[in-house]
């Protein structure tokens, strides 16, 4: 680790917005830098859409150079209608985050939870609470994509790799 800390870029993957959280740890503690989501048009076509992703994910990276890029796996339960497109779009991140030179790692959501809240199957709420007080907000951030972004950034700030 560079003696002054990581930045971290975090991403909640999704064609129609894509959550992003950008962190900063010393190793031992998280600092909140930027979050959002990007979000595309939804009369455009799919193709525009992944390239609207690459251009704002493109953006992310330039603006913050991050040093590693957190990503969550998948998972869709019983809801697979879009899972094809949001895989798609998924793809479209790791291709960024490669682009950009930052390593890549992958948490599952039950990952994501148990370093947050010490249960891997905790809800949305529990995990929001946890990205709040973790980065000392007044408040759990919205959307809610951008919070699980948060959160997918800050289990790799306090992973030891």
């Amino acid at each position: 680790m560079p003696e002054q800390g990581y930045i971290i870029l975090g991403l909640d993957p999704g064609f129609g917005r894509m959550g992003f959280g950008v962190v900063f740890t010393d190793g031992k503690s998280v600092e909140l830098l930027d979050y959002g989501v990007a979000v595309t048009v939804s009369g455009d076509t799919f193709e525009n859409r992944l390239l609207s992703l690459a251009s704002d994910l493109h953006d992310l990276c330039t603006r913050h150079r991050p040093h590693l890029v957190a990503v969550e796996k998948l998972y869709f339960g019983k809801m697979t209608t879009n899972a094809m497109k949001v895989a798609e779009a998924r793809g479209v991140a790791l291709l960024m985050a490669a682009q950009s030179g930052a390593p890549v790692l992958e948490f599952t959501p039950a990952q994501v939870k148990l370093a947050l809240t010490g249960d891997g199957k905790a809800g949305k709420a529990g995990v929001q609470r946890m990205v709040k007080e973790l980065l000392g907000l007044p408040q759990p951030p919205k959307p809610d994509d951008a919070a699980d972004a948060l959160a997918v950034a800050i289990t790799a700030a306090n992973k030891k790799w």
